[in-house]
């Protein structure tokens, strides 16, 4: 296969072109302590030596398969960095970049990691990569690299863990892997942009739960088999449900009975516990009904033992001091008729 000839990508504010040896002493003196961070080398690991060296293995690289393509960011006249790509896997490959000191937090990064991501996925015969994704694996506390990636277009998918001894370095590590496709939408549609701050915008846990009482004013509670305290019958809301569906879908699946969620009574957040991320739990109004419906009763094993209508001395003595509150002030906003906000049932 002809490997054709590195082009040379602009954007009229940021070019990308291709590194020579003449770019050495200006990259040598570019690196500093916020890069050797990042990369985990020294502060003055980069030498003339090694950067040569590295240059020459670039141009190899590209001329023998592109499995590597590096390219020199320039910007008013002036070398202010670096992006590259390596090929991880068939169509796959992995974005890094750098900018020297005194040129950070001018959107030259953005710039250039935006067109290098354009030249992958655009088709080999185009004289593109034909990539059908490219990804980036950053730490979580670099914050400037993050806002570079999804400014870049990259979204957000998730946390990788790697564990010590097993990862590229030594230490335990985490990375934030974020990634463009090909089948996204062009980054000028609305539907990219919007996607694209769903990925990285904060999300919260949503838990459903129904308060149902007796008419003796007993609390409908479960006792659950991951947990020794009792709680009301719920659970998570799943991607993409209503709140109050999913408690009637929870009480169906759990205990087998058919009771319609009423309005919404109290919203509870519920801060990180445990190893928990903070949630919110919403209260619906299950209404009052006779203590037969428990007849009909039947539990799913996996998560309840059993369930029962409790009195307020029952609640305080089988839950946890905020499902305990959280019930009480779930019962008071019932009674004012007006829904109550709580922090942990305060």
């Amino acid at each position: 296969m002809t490997v054709p000839e590195q082009p040379t990508l602009t954007d009229g504010v940021v070019t990308l072109r291709r590194w020579t040896l003449e770019d050495v002493e200006e990259a040598v003196a570019g690196h500093d302590e916020v890069i050797a961070h990042w990369f985990g080398w020294p502060v003055d690991g980069v030498t003339p030596e090694r950067m040569s060296q590295a240059i020459e293995r670039w141009h190899t690289a590209y001329a023998e398969d592109r499995s590597e393509v590096a390219f020199a960011v320039e910007a008013e006249g002036k070398l202010v960095g670096s992006v590259d790509l390596r090929r991880r896997d068939d169509g796959v490959g992995e974005l890094s970049w750098l900018l020297f000191q005194g040129q950070r937090g001018r959107g030259f990064a953005t710039r250039a990691v935006r067109m290098l991501a354009d030249f992958a996925l655009s088709e080999d015969r185009q004289g593109g990569l034909g990539y059908w994704r490219v990804e980036a694996k950053v730490e979580p506390d670099n914050q400037a690299s993050l806002r570079v990636a999804t400014r870049s277009g990259l979204r957000r998918e998730g946390l990788r863990r790697i564990e010590q001894g097993h990862g590229d370095r030594d230490e335990t590590a985490s990375y934030v892997v974020l990634a463009r496709l090909v089948s996204d939408p062009p980054l000028s549609e609305p539907e990219s942009f919007r996607s694209l701050l769903n990925s990285f915008l904060p999300r919260k846990r949503a838990i459903g739960q129904l308060l149902v009482r007796d008419t003796a004013g007993r609390v409908l509670l479960c006792q659950l088999t991951y947990k020794r305290d009792w709680d009301l019958p719920g659970g998570v809301v799943e991607v993409g449900e209503s709140p109050r569906l999913a408690v009637g879908r929870e009480i169906e699946e759990e205990l087998a009975l058919e009771i319609d969620a009423g309005g919404l009574v109290l919203t509870d957040w519920l801060p990180p516990w445990g190893g928990w991320d903070d949630a919110v739990c919403l209260v619906f109004d299950g209404g009052v009904h006779d203590a037969s419906i428990l007849d009909a009763m039947v539990t799913q094993p996996r998560e309840i033992r059993t369930a029962e209508f409790c009195t307020l001395d029952q609640v305080e003595e089988r839950c946890a001091d905020f499902t305990a509150r959280r019930i009480r002030a779930a019962l008071a906003a019932v009674e004012s008729g007006v829904p109550g906000y709580t922090e942990s049932g305060r």
